[in-house]
């Protein structure tokens, strides 16, 4: 007999539920989140007769510890998106409840009745889940950083103007170092000449006394002022805020660093570094989305469906039109789009491609992600054959002439 099983994931637990051919929940069980909780799902299993290789298993989630020890132990895992979930659940009751056990009986129930419409996980190496992890918090990490210093020029703005005329770009190391050493106009109007040379020699700038100069006096340029205390707080909130940048710029440094060594011994990555336009940041980032399972996209079309470069058609008795795919992979079609906006300088014929969409009527933004669709379908066929990136084979029809190969 074959068994279905859902289980809904949460942080304290895990519900799970059985469901036989006929559509009967035969088993129903709470297990905890560790390694006890998965050896009572195993057992549960068989005790139902099913085995590791029959027995599907659908979550709403792709990443937790649960995901990683069933895809280990050799099942078959299906994570299906939360908004399915939902309108499977319309299709059990309709008077809107809902339950943890509920939910995983449904769960079970698609795999039962609809498992042929799902993706299973894809099978990616260890190697290339590391290359995702990293690429991943290396962008989150960037994400952080821009809104650290957001807020930290946010602050500056309330109480202490001198200082973004003096340090404009707030990412700078003088800047930091500066301004952790003054982080209030008191603190400025006490700063000597050689106590700002001493910083910016600490922060790398070397000595330069017109430099010096001007931030002294951009420092020191009259203005409003906050009262004493008030001032005096906000300088604390700059300090910590200081920190919390420097920080996380440390941290995009190592994140980019490890992430640099891992994705270069990875071996699709001579494919990806020679594309035209994917430097190693983008090239991590985009072999962290798609992975390295080479079943995962069976045709060209899978991945631009997955990246939201291929446009969605809705057509409905005589209304017919095409419009931006909005349900995809946010992050890999964030790369191709950096990707394609890089492309116009770096290939004749992506920017040939480019002119074309821009000519046709596209905006800027539409032509990028029409451009992004074309590069990745040529990517596919490059990992799908392992072979390098031929420019003049991804655009057959570009004439090259004196004037591009110059552009």
């Amino acid at each position: 007999m074959k068994i279905t099983c859902g289980v809904d994931w949460a942080e304290a637990h895990h519900d799970v539920a059985l469901v036989d051919e006929g559509g009967v929940v035969i088993a129903r069980a709470r297990i905890d989140t560790g390694a006890t909780g998965f050896s009572n799902l195993l057992a549960l299993i068989g005790e139902h007769g099913g085995s590791i290789q029959d027995t599907p298993v659908a979550l709403e989630t792709d990443k937790n510890l649960l995901v990683v020890a069933l895809s280990e132990a050799g099942f078959t895992v299906y994570p299906i998106n939360p908004r399915a979930v939902a309108r499977y659940r319309e299709r059990h009751g309709q008077a809107g409840g809902k339950s943890d056990p509920g939910d995983a009986a449904v769960l079970a129930h698609i795999l039962r009745t609809d498992q042929h419409m799902h993706r299973a996980l894809p099978v990616v190496s260890e190697q290339g889940r590391a290359v995702k992890v990293l690429a991943r918090q290396h962008q989150e990490a960037i994400w952080a950083l821009h809104q650290a210093i957001s807020r930290l020029r946010s602050a500056l703005l309330e109480f202490y103007p001198q200082a973004l005329q003096a340090f404009p770009n707030l990412k700078h190391r003088a800047a930091l170092t500066v301004l952790a050493a003054a982080p209030t106009p008191a603190a400025a109007s006490k700063l000597t000449r050689a106590r700002v040379v001493a910083l910016l020699k600490k922060s790398g700038r070397g000595n330069h006394p017109a430099l010096v100069e001007q931030i002294l006096a951009d420092l020191r340029a009259p203005a409003l002022r906050q009262p004493a205390r008030v001032e005096d707080a906000y300088g604390h909130a700059v300090a910590g805020l200081i920190g919390t940048v420097v920080a996380l710029q440390q941290a995009v440094d190592n994140l980019e660093t490890e992430m640099g060594r891992e994705f270069d011994t990875h071996p699709q990555a001579p494919i990806l570094r020679s594309v035209p336009g994917l430097g190693p940041i983008l090239a991590a980032r985009v072999l962290g989305e798609i992975g390295d399972d080479p079943e995962r996209f069976t045709e060209p079309g899978n991945l631009r469906a997955y990246a939201g470069t291929a446009p969605v058609t809705i057509a409905s008795g005589r209304s017919h039109y095409v419009k931006a795919r909005k349900v995809r992979n946010k992050r890999l079609g964030d790369a191709c789009h950096w990707w394609a906006f890089a492309m116009l300088t770096k290939s004749a014929g992506a920017r040939a491609h480019y002119d074309r969409r821009r000519a046709a009527g596209d905006h800027h933004n539409a032509a990028l992600r029409n451009l992004a669709n074309k590069l990745l379908g040529r990517l596919w066929w490059c990992l799908a054959n392992n072979q390098s990136w031929d420019d003049q084979g991804a655009w057959p029809h570009h004439i090259t002439t004196p004037e591009t190969t110059a552009a």
